[in-house]
C-alpha cells in the first residue's frame, strides 16, 4: 500500500479540488482508492451527525468507501483553525488514533489519500499538528499552490519545511483560483524553477468541474507504485 499525503500553501486553496481530481486520476490508473480527511472544522448539522463538505467529496471519488467517520474521525463545528475548534468543542485530538485509524483504511485498498487542513504548520493541539501526522504516516507529500500574488514565498516555504521534517514532495499543483489571473505563466515558471519536485498539473479556472473533468489535467505517474 501507498499513500499521499495532500497539503497547501494555506486555506482555500483548492486541496479538496485537487484532491479529488488526484482520486478521479488514480482510480483511471487502476489503483483501489481510499480517502481521509483526518480533522475538519466548519462541520454542519445534519441528521446524520456532523459533516464536512470537504471529507464528502473526497468520499464520493473514492473507490473503497468508507463509513464517515472513518473518513473523518474528527469533525468540528466552528470554522476555525482545528486546535480552536475543538477546544470550542472539549474534544482532545489523539494522534495516534488518527495514524491507527489511516493504517485501517490503507490496508483495505491501493493508495490512501490523505487530505490535511489549511497549510502545513496547522497546529491539531498544544503540541501536535498536520505535519506530525504527516510525518507519522510516512506518505510522500502532495503541495497544492494557489496561483495569486504571494504564492511564490508561500510554496517555497512551505516545501521547505516538509523537506526539514523529513518527507518527500512528490509533486505540487497549480491550482489556478481566478480567471486571467496576470502573470500566471510567470509564476508557474519560477516555483517550476525552484521546487525541485514534478508538476503533476495545472488545474485551469473550471468552476463546477467535475473531478473525472479536472483529473485529465493531471499527470499521476509520480504517484504510481513502483
Amino acid at each position: 500500500m501507498r499513500g499521499v499525503f495532500v497539503t497547501g500553501t494555506d486555506t482555500n486553496v483548492g486541496k479538496t479540488v485537487a484532491g479529488c481530481a488526484l482520486l478521479a486520476a488514480l482510480n483511471a490508473c487502476g489503483l483501489r482508492t481510499a480517502a481521509m480527511k483526518p480533522v475538519a472544522s466548519g462541520c454542519e448539522t445534519t441528521p446524520q451527525g456532523l459533516r464536512n463538505e470537504d471529507a464528502l467529496a473526497l468520499m464520493a471519488e473514492a473507490a473503497v468507501r468508507h463509513d464517515y467517520e472513518k473518513v473523518n474521525p474528527v469533525a468540528l463545528a466552528p470554522a476555525i483553525a482545528p486546535h480552536l475548534a475543538a477546544a470550542e468543542a472539549g474534544v482532545t485530538i489523539d494522534l495516534a488514533r488518527l495514524v491507527a485509524g489511516a493504517r485501517a483504511l490503507a490496508a483495505e485498498g491501493d493508495m490512501l489519500l490523505v487530505e490535511g487542513a489549511g497549510g502545513w504548520r496547522v497546529p491539531l493541539t498544544a503540541d501536535t499538528g498536520f505535519a506530525d501526522l504527516a510525518v507519522a504516516l510516512g506518505y510522500p507529500v502532495v503541495l497544492v499552490v494557489a496561483v495569486r500574488l504571494g504564492c511564490i514565498n508561500h510554496a517555497l516555504l512551505t516545501a521547505e519545511a516538509i523537506r526539514r521534517d523529513g518527507l518527500p514532495l512528490a509533486g505540487w499543483i497549480a491550482n489556478v483560483m481566478v480567471p486571467d489571473e496576470p502573470r500566471l505563466q510567470g509564476q508557474i515558471a519560477s516555483l517550476e524553477a525552484r521546487l525541485a519536485c514534478p508538476r503533476l498539473a495545472t488545474l485551469p479556472w473550471e468552476p463546477g468541474a467535475a473531478p473525472r473533468e479536472r483529473m485529465r489535467h493531471l499527470d499521476c505517474g509520480p504517484l504510481l507504485p513502483r
